[in-house]
């Protein structure tokens, strides 16, 4: 295979909200760039990248798919991304292996709850990114307030460089603002388009300092120095190229592609993943796994290539065991073609690794090297679940789901001995359920969904004392350690105020190991412990039997003792619900949410339809889109995100 230089190389996300159009956006491009001979439907089941029988049936996007194409002697790696909130885990672990994305809005909705969450995460990631307003060919459907809404709750600067032709129905395509000609112009736009023109100099002259230059002394930007600016505005991050369109009725494709091939990165484009790893396909290789799937023909291993090249038949490290690459695929959804390597920007799967996890680096084994992992959600939602039959089989296909998705977590409870799967929402243990039955062939059954509480301490305590004393023949073990105990804003703070060395620097780290441990189980129920802060005041050592395992072992069992003379609260998981239902129907939603203990923080009418923002226990939502339905006709629809946890009533 033929090294394409990086300079060519397109690794992009489609991120946006549930239902804005991404897959729709996806097969478009897919179409244009040649890739398809025919375009498939989300509502018909025909996607090329939602493919799993599951996807085709709930008619979204559940994991994450790559797919391939060529446009302008450019190949594009597209990853198709989920908008479902329960699946946002799918979203990290890919924005952590591209090198840009196109966020796609809703011309009518413009910025949804979902929209605001993976652009947050792109965020986090440093992903430069260009933004497609679809659907406007619906009814409703504004440019400049969805343009509004981007830059009132995402705060970039939007950069419209585009100008639609027709409004709702009468919408046909779009006048390129960038390299404006005006005899491609429908008569009675050529005005607003030299206006719009000029808004766009002016606000890339504001951002870039040779536009401005340019602005200043001719009073106006040429194509060309537009086109620069925008390119390092985007992957600086300090503007937001803005196109549009409607993928259904495939317009604004061919310049959406332009636009990725323009202004989006190449991985010769962006910082090295390491110093010592630049994207060389000559440097030593290393790479990221980023998904694990399970298909007929076996294993496979999905990974992005940051440095060097990968081989079929080379041995790689995994964290010192080595494992032997036995085919390197080029990946197209469901379908896959064997190519002999893959280079420093390429992303594949890969076949042989029996035991790399997402978040595995596969390196050569003779320069070993660490990247760092995609970051893993916790879980909020569980069931119990068992199999009527093959219950020998249950324990190895829950423990390989976990291996495919690591926000999905097994485990036994060790009062009942009851399975039990966590994960991030009622549909993600919905959908992995199904996955046992439909590909494990197990006839599984699941209990009543539970919330993962949290434990918090109100009231704290000064002076807690505990000695670890043990002597059991041969060396033993002595600690001596003070512990207070305070609440704290959010998660776990540690701090020593010894003086005068009475614990030696190890020890006390030793001690914050141990209190770490006794997080795990509050005295309440038993659940993790979270907002306080422990400062180590004092403590004793003894010149033979303390040790690093006497401290931690002070610190587990000080801490444990000193939580139970606290004031504890419990903790549920709430997420932000935001509920659109037709105008008639909001005083019986209002009243639900009241019933389910929701908080009410905005509602607003609009065009015959109502949206309402309330805060909502989690464990208050189970069975709450069935009930949703039954009071609106079908009608109303809602999204819920996380939104962290509060005490419980």
């Amino acid at each position: 295979m033929r090294t394409r230089p990086l300079t060519t190389v397109r690794n992009l996300g489609i991120l946006a909200h549930v239902d804005a159009g991404k897959t729709t956006v996806t097969e478009r491009i897919l179409h244009r760039a040649g890739a398809t001979h025919k375009t498939g439907e989300v509502h018909d089941g025909t996607t090329v990248t939602d493919f799993d029988p599951q996807e085709r049936d709930r008619g979204i996007t559940i994991f994450a798919a790559a797919v391939s194409c060529t446009w302008a002697g450019h190949r594009l790696t597209l990853i198709d991304t989920p908008g479902h909130v329960d699946f946002t885990a799918e979203v990290e672990r890919s924005l952590r292996v591209l090198d840009g994305a196109v966020a796609v809005f809703d011309a009518v909705a413009g910025v949804e709850p979902q929209s605001e969450t993976v652009w947050r995460q792109a965020d986090r990631h440093g992903v430069p990114r260009i933004a497609f307003v679809n659907k406007l060919d619906r009814a409703g459907a504004d440019l400049d307030a969805a343009v509004a809404s981007i830059r009132a709750r995402l705060h970039p600067a939007p950069l419209v460089v585009q100008l639609p032709i027709g409004r709702e129905d009468g919408f046909t395509g779009v006048v390129d603002l960038v390299r404006l000609r005006e005899q491609d112009v429908p008569a009675d736009l050529v005005a607003e388009a030299r206006r719009r023109r000029r808004v766009l100099e002016e606000a890339v002259a504001e951002l870039h300092p040779v536009a401005l230059d340019e602005f200043c002394a001719t009073g106006t930007v040429s194509a060309e120095t537009l086109e620069k600016a925008l390119w390092e505005l985007t992957l600086g991050g300090d503007g937001l190229v803005v196109l549009c369109g409607a993928a259904y009725r495939d317009r604004g494709i061919e310049p959406l592609l332009d636009a990725v091939v323009a202004y989006l990165p190449s991985p010769a484009d962006v910082p090295p993943v390491r110093p010592d790893r630049p994207a060389d396909p000559a440097a030593p290789p290393a790479a990221l796994v980023f998904k694990v799937a399970t298909t007929a023909t076996g294993r496979l291993t999905y990974l992005r290539v940051y440095s060097g090249t990968l081989r079929k038949g080379d041995q790689v490290s995994d964290a010192g065991r080595t494992e032997r690459i036995a085919r390197v695929l080029r990946v197209q959804a469901d379908r896959y073609s064997e190519v002999d390597s893959a280079v420093a920007g390429d992303i594949v799967a890969v076949a042989g690794p029996k035991a790399a996890r997402v978040g595995a680096t596969l390196c050569a084994p003779g320069d070993p090297v660490l990247l760092e992992p995609p970051v893993t959600a916790d879980p909020v939602v569980s069931v119990a679940v068992e199999a009527r039959r093959d219950g020998d089989r249950l324990a190895s296909a829950l423990a390989r789901l976990a291996e495919e998705d690591p926000s999905l977590v097994v485990r036994v409870d060790p009062e009942t001995g009851q399975t039990v799967l966590s994960g991030l929402g009622e549909l993600h243990l919905e959908v992995a359920v199904e996955k046992l039955r439909r590909d494990r062939g197990l006839d599984a059954v699941v209990g009543r969904p539970s919330v993962a509480h949290r434990e918090t301490v109100v009231a704290g305590v000064t002076g807690q004392v505990y000695r670890h004393v043990k002597q059991d023949g041969g060396a033993g073990q002595f600690a001596h350690v003070v512990l207070d105990v305070a609440p704290a804003a959010d998660g776990f703070e540690f701090t020593s105020a010894i003086v005068g060395g009475r614990v030696p620097r190890e020890y006390v780290r030793a001690v914050e190991a141990g209190c770490r441990d006794a997080l795990a189980e509050g005295p309440l129920g038993g659940h993790p412990v979270t907002g306080l802060r422990v400062t180590l005041t004092d403590g004793a050592t003894h010149p033979k039997d303390s040790s690093d395992l006497a401290f931690r072992t002070a610190g587990l069992l000080g801490l444990r003792t000193a939580l139970r003379a606290c004031v504890l609260r419990l903790l549920e998981p709430v997420a932000e619900v935001v509920v659109t239902v037709p105008a008639d129907a909001v005083g019986g939603v209002l009243g639900d949410l009241a019933a389910r203990r929701g908080r009410v923080a905005a509602s607003a009418v609009r065009t015959g339809t109502a949206v309402v923002t309330a805060t909502v226990p989690v464990a208050e939502l189970f069975g709450y889109a069935n009930r949703l339905r039954g009071r609106t006709q079908g009608r109303g629809t809602f999204t819920a995100r996380p939104a962290g946890f509060a005490p419980v009533p």
